[in-house]
């Protein structure tokens, strides 16, 4: 550690093949996430390089040093994300919601009734009809076709162009 100190870099990839594995367990016990244990060991490993002039060896061995600094740094990171969270959620639950207008809602309902039921009209007799057995009873293309005793590709046809004709009406692009 003392040629870490001076800015060995040699040392430190010694160091660092020594007590890289003994950190991040350390981390990630803590924050339990692989993803952010791998970046919080490499914050830690680059902190160590920084403070290894500080390091104290009256006050335990390099491994320990290295194992308080991991979990203080990943203790950290843990309070640091579950802040983040708490203030998204803070945010979320003071946001002020749009007022929920329930007349407007029923008359745009209303409306957009009249303007389909106004397009059907447009339609043939036996488009209207395959289009509301299938789209108002429920009806598949076998059992509308079954009901109105025409081929099951005739209802698709009539279906098809009928939905066609509504689109031109309502002028839906």
């Amino acid at each position: 550690i003392s040629r870490v100190a001076r800015g060995d870099e040699h040392a430190f990839a010694e160091l660092y093949d020594l007590i890289a594995p003994r950190v991040h367990s350390t981390v990630l016990r803590v924050v339990r996430d692989p993803a952010m244990s791998e970046e919080v060991t490499q914050e830690v490993m680059v902190e160590l390089w920084r403070l290894a002039p500080r390091y104290d060896a009256g006050r335990g061995s390099v491994a320990a040093w290295a194992a308080t600094v991991a979990h203080r740094r990943a203790v950290d990171r843990v309070r640091s994300t579950q802040s983040a969270r708490d203030r998204d959620q803070r945010d979320i639950d003071s946001s002020p919601r749009a007022p929920h207008d329930e007349v407007a809602e029923i008359v745009e309902d209303r409306l957009e009734r009249e303007r389909v039921t106004r397009a059907m009209t447009a339609l043939t007799a036996t488009q209207r009809e395959s289009i509301e057995l299938a789209y108002f009873s429920g009806y598949t293309y076998r059992e509308g076709a079954a009901g109105l005793e025409v081929p099951e590709g005739t209802v698709k046809t009539r279906i098809r162009d009928g939905l066609i004709r509504i689109r031109d009406e309502l002028e839906v692009t």
